[in-house]
């Protein structure tokens, strides 16, 4: 067997390409700046003791305390034994952040344009086009690096897919396995599960042909393959995978008991996530053309009108200074028209990139056509949410899992990932000669008259299609110095930003239209026509891109590693800890269960996160928060604080940030004299408001059995003092002259925590609707609580096997081609 380097030469220099592109486009990040990521930056507030804690001994910690109460690391970036995948997936991303994810974007894409067996060159702009999708980049630009992670893996998993469906089985098994341990390694199961969905419909497409031509046993072989690859890939992530598993049980994306609301009213208990917040970011109908028009709705939340605009000019027509005008501008007068809350950017895909993607539907035809066309559609209609909610609805309570995710408009990634296919096959098919110069021409001319119509008709009909209103119109309307003189030239600039982008995208189609009808009058080659279409795309890619994420949004490393800005108020509240005290912190400067920076400086009752553990979230909304959002600190809910050992609450005054000390604080552990027993979720959380420091508990009737609790007391001599504090082990020392019920004021989880008093272990019930109680006998005890969760040891026990079964195959298949090709 010859090795071939010539034959290689050009996917190394595409491979050198991607690099240069990657790091081009985040160039800071060669001189050190870091690209501040706010979804990152919270991050890291929630995981600094996990992080710091990995630092400093070496060691994973799979508990901490300094979020939310308490909570597992699982879906905090914990790592796990014999995890190789991880290494391999770290070997791929070795650019820095985040020009790694960038290259992994194009890396994938290229490698399924292979499999695909597209030339290189066309699939070289593919990857480009895809990896510049302008949603991609957004999404580095926020910081959902695990989104952009398990994205960048779709088309490496479609690889191997395909390879077992080409009838090569062993290459196509392997990749398949590795691609989708890489995307499992990613941990963005809403992602995974979106490319779920499109895999379904591409089997269905598969099997449909499989029928057809009447060759079932290679699709069913096939089917089995690729099940056995992916149960291969799950065993190399059992330790995540059963771990997150068992902790989504306990967080919101899990079942919630309650059938009551805060006011007391009943409702529907949950399964998943409320419908409500699934469709909170729903696609406007008509907001489906910024994917062609990446400004037809007015661009991201923060586009504002130019000085030269009508809104402006209408103002200063008016006799306002310019600069208050400019200001007003700036700060409350948005361009964006849509639907969504809030978009940081529309999710255009390249004017280009969709021409000759419609350009393919007119040149293939069978099951990728189909494929492609059914995943789009699919994912456009579900992106609507609340505004498709005949399918919307369907999906939430039909099919499995569905409504355990939110962000409906999220599925569109789908769409990023199927029109660049289209567009790369459509170029290629163009350029095979196995299709004649009248099928190309018609092809040409139908896509041209398809989108050029389209924008034809944008530009002549637009003004009277749509309206360009958006709900904050409303508050200019009622303005007596705005009203409706405001509006309509506010309106008229939003008509005319989308006018000059479909300018533009015509343009570009007419370019590439050029182009490809010059080629086929053979007067020029198709190397120019690739470079002009390269050209032309990429520009306006990037050149759009770059209005969301450039090179003011990166800062000094040691700026970004101090993100979070300490206050003297945390000073304060600090000193306490510093002296080996254990306490947590109630921060109200920010939204303290929407924020990574309580956690960041101290044991925080409150985090970020998108599945938090579900009692604390439903005890905040019963008790912290009210009508306004975050409730004052009042007589009830200071209760509630005291029970989670909240000893200061960081709070905004006219003098300043205060760390206010809090009297009520009952410690670490205490003895209760009175029990109230109730006998379900509604009747404990609501007799929450019934609490009297360290004389009652709330338990219920199951919990109280499982201890054998018969009685309780507490008095003046009692006591539970914390004498060895490591957050997975935590020493008690207890004085009671009877038999007794111990609250703790941590966080109650119901696996992997272990209590032994005197060195013999004793259930651990959950008391107050989120605390540890467990029952202790009448006189002195050592009391030790410890985290030693079986699933991490049983998921990395599987890990083990499926990593070393997964090696043995790759090896074994090595030597088998090796030495069949000798």
């Amino acid at each position: 067997m010859t090795f071939n380097f010539k034959k290689i030469l050009p996917h190394l220099a595409v491979i050198a390409v991607f690099i240069i592109a990657a790091l081009a486009y985040f160039n800071p990040v060669l001189s050190g700046k870091k690209l501040y990521q706010n979804d990152i930056v919270q991050y890291k507030g929630n995981a600094r003791q996990l992080i710091e804690h990995r630092a400093a001994t070496g060691e994973e910690l799979y508990w901490t305390d300094s979020v939310f109460g308490g909570m597992p690391t699982y879906q905090l970036g914990a790592r796990y034994p014999y995890d190789f995948i991880d290494g391999l997936d770290r070997v791929l991303r070795f650019l820095p952040r985040p020009a790694d994810y960038l290259f992994l974007y194009f890396f994938s894409f290229y490698m399924l344009m292979l499999v695909m067996r597209v030339n290189w060159k066309i699939g070289l702009l593919g990857a480009l086009a895809f990896g510049f999708s302008t949603y991609l980049i957004i999404i580095l630009g926020v910081g959902h690096n695990a989104k952009a992670h398990a994205i960048a893996y779709f088309p490496l998993v479609l690889s191997g897919i395909l390879l077992v469906f080409q009838k090569r089985y062993l290459l196509g098994f392997i990749v398949t396995a590795v691609a989708m341990a890489l995307e499992l390694q990613a941990n963005h199961p809403q992602m995974t599960y979106y490319l779920l969905l499109a895999v379904i419909i591409l089997g269905v497409a598969y099997l449909v042909d499989a029928a057809r031509k009447k060759v079932l046993p290679h699709y069913f072989k096939s089917i089995g393959i690729m099940t056995a690859a992916v149960l291969l890939a799950l065993g190399t992530n059992a330790g995540n995978l059963l771990a997150t598993s068992e902790y989504s049980q306990e967080s919101t994306r899990g079942k919630s008991s309650l059938t009551i609301n805060a006011q007391g009213e009943k409702i529907v208990p949950q399964t998943g996530l409320d419908y409500d917040y699934i469709t909170q970011y729903s696609y406007g109908l008509s907001e489906s053309l910024n994917l062609l028009v990446p400004r037809f709705a007015g661009g991201g939340s923060a586009a504002r009108p130019d000085e030269d605009s009508n809104a402006v000019q209408f103002l200063t027509d008016q006799g306002l200074p310019k600069r208050e005008v400019l200001g007003f501008i700036n700060e409350s007068v948005p361009l964006y028209w849509g639907d969504q809350i809030i978009v940081e950017a529309p999710p255009y895909l390249g004017i280009g990139v969709v021409f000759l993607a419609i350009l393919a539907l007119f040149l293939i035809k069978g099951r990728l056509r189909w494929w492609t066309s059914a995943v789009i559609i699919l994912a456009l209609l579900l992106s609507y949410g609340k505004n498709a909610d005949w399918l919307t609805s369907f999906f939430i309570d039909v099919v499995p899992l569905y409504n355990k995710f939110r962000a409906v408009t999220s599925i569109q990634v789908l769409i990023e990932l199927c029109v660049p296919i289209l567009a790369v096959i459509g170029l290629w098919q163009f350029f095979n000669e196995k299709n004649t110069q009248e099928t190309k021409a018609k092809a040409l001319k139908y896509a041209g008259i398809t989108l050029g119509g389209l924008l034809v008709i944008l530009v002549a009909f637009g003004g009277q299609l749509f309206d360009f209103a958006s709900p904050m119109d409303r508050y200019y309307l009622e303005s007596e110095q705005l009203g409706v003189g405001f509006v309509d030239a506010l309106r008229d600039d939003r008509f005319e930003v989308m006018r000059a982008d479909v300018f533009r995208a015509l343009l570009i189609v007419g370019i590439i239209s050029a182009a490809l009808f010059l080629l086929l009058k053979k007067k020029v080659s198709e190397n120019l026509v690739l470079l002009v279409a390269g050209v032309v795309i990429l520009f306006d890619l990037v050149s759009f891109n770059l209005n969301y994420v450039n090179s003011d949004d990166y800062v000094k490393a040691s700026e970004y590693d101090n993100a979070h800005t300490k206050t003297q108020a945390d000073e304060i509240a600090m000193q306490d800890a510093k002296n080996g005290d254990h306490y947590r912190v109630y921060d109200k400067l920010v939204n303290p269960f929407n924020s990574g920076r309580a956690p960041y400086f101290h044991k925080s009752i409150g985090g970020y996160h998108g599945a938090k553990p579900r009692r604390i979230q439903e005890i905040s909304e019963f008790y912290l928060y009210d009508e306004n959002g975050i409730a004052p600190v009042n007589r009830e809910n200071i209760e509630i604080l005291s029970m989670f050992n909240v000893r200061y609450i960081i709070d905004v005054e006219e003098t300043g940030y205060v760390a206010q000390k809090n009297p009520m604080t009952l410690g670490n552990g205490w003895f209760v004299n009175e029990l109230k027993v109730v006998e379900n979720d509604n009747e404990e959380i609501m007799s929450l408001a019934e609490l009297n420091g360290t004389q009652r508990a709330i338990i219920q009737k199951n919990q109280k059995d499982l201890l054998q609790l018969k009685t309780t007391h507490a008095d003046s001599t009692s006591s539970i003092q914390l004498v060895d504090y490591d957050t997975q082990r935590l020493v008690y020392k207890s004085n009671n002259i009877q038999e007794g019920l111990a609250v703790f004021s941590e966080m109650y989880y119901p696996h992997g925590w272990k209590a032994t008093v005197d060195g013999q272990e004793t259930p651990i019930a959950r008391v107050n609707y989120a605390l540890r109680g467990i029952k202790v006998p009448a006189g002195s005890h050592e009391i030790v609580m410890s985290f030693e969760p079986q699933v991490v040891k049983t998921g990395s026990s599987i890990m083990l096997g499926s990593n070393i079964l997964l090696f043995l195959i790759i090896i074994g298949g090595a030597f088998y081609r090796f030495k069949n090709k000798s």
